[in-house]
C-alpha cells in the first residue's frame, strides 16, 4: 500500500449501496463503484455505485453480463469502475471473503488505485445513536498481492462527499425506502426493472 490517497462517495452511490444491504439483510450482498481518478490531488471520486447482486454473488455469467453493461453506461459520461462493494451474510462477521477479494482483484487489473468497502454493520447500527458523519463502511486497499484494511498511517481513507449523508440515510431508513432499491439480480428477473435506479431518490 503505497501513497496517500483519499477515496471520496458521493451520497447517492453511499446511501444505495446501504439501502441494497438493508434490503437482503440475510444476505451477502454487492455492488460495484464507478468514478475517476484525479491523480493531481490523489483523489479517487465515487461518483456512483450500482447495486449488483442478493443471490449467488460468486456466479461469473452474471457478473459478466452486468460488468459490461455498467462499463458500457459509465464510460459513455466519461466515467469507469474505480472498486467494489460487499456486505456479509451475517451481520457479526467482518471479513473480506473470497468473493470480494476476488472481485477487487478483477477491477484492479484495469484501476491499480481501487479499493473495497465492506459494509460495518456495528457503524451501520449505532448511526442513530451516534450523530457520525464517516461512513459506516471499512476501506480496504490492496498490498501487494493481499488486501487489508487501509488506515490514515499507510495512506488511504473514506470520506463522504456530502456531511449529511448519514442524516439522510437516517431518513431512508425510516421511511424504508430500502423496499424500492434494485440491483441486477432484479433487472435479470424482470429487464423493465431500472439497475439505475434512476427514481430511489426524486
Amino acid at each position: 500500500m503505497t501513497g496517500e490517497l483519499v477515496y471520496e462517495i458521493a451520497q447517492n452511490g453511499y446511501i444505495k449501496l446501504v439501502l441494497h444491504a438493508l434490503k437482503h439483510r440475510t444476505s451477502a450482498v454487492n455492488g460495484v463503484l464507478v468514478g475517476r481518478y484525479e491523480s493531481t490531488k490523489g483523489v479517487v471520486e465515487i461518483c456512483d455505485a450500482v447495486p449488483l447482486f442478493h443471490s449467488n454473488i460468486s456466479l461469473l455469467p452474471p457478473l459478466e453480463i452486468a460488468l459490461m453493461q455498467i462499463e458500457e453506461y459509465y464510460g459513455g459520461q466519461g466515467l469507469s469502475l474505480v472498486g467494489y462493494f460487499h456486505a456479509n451474510e451475517r451481520s457479526d462477521d467482518n471479513d473480506l471473503c473470497n468473493v470480494a477479494k476476488n472481485i477487487g482483484d478483477h477491477i484492479c487489473r484495469y484501476f491499480p488505485q481501487a479499493g473495497i468497502l465492506l459494509l460495518d454493520n456495528k457503524k451501520l447500527a449505532s448511526l442513530s445513536k451516534v450523530k457520525d458523519r464517516s461512513p459506516v463502511m471499512q476501506l480496504y486497499r490492496r498490498d501487494g498481492s493481499k488486501w487489508k484494511v487501509a488506515v490514515l498511517e499507510d495512506g488511504g481513507r473514506l470520506g463522504i462527499k456530502e456531511p449529511s449523508a448519514n442524516v439522510m440515510l437516517l431518513d431512508y431508513i425510516s421511511s424504508e425506502k430500502w423496499q424500492d432499491i434494485v440491483d441486477f439480480d432484479d433487472h435479470l428477473d424482470d429487464i423493465s426493472k431500472d439497475w439505475l435506479n434512476g427514481e430511489l431518490f426524486k
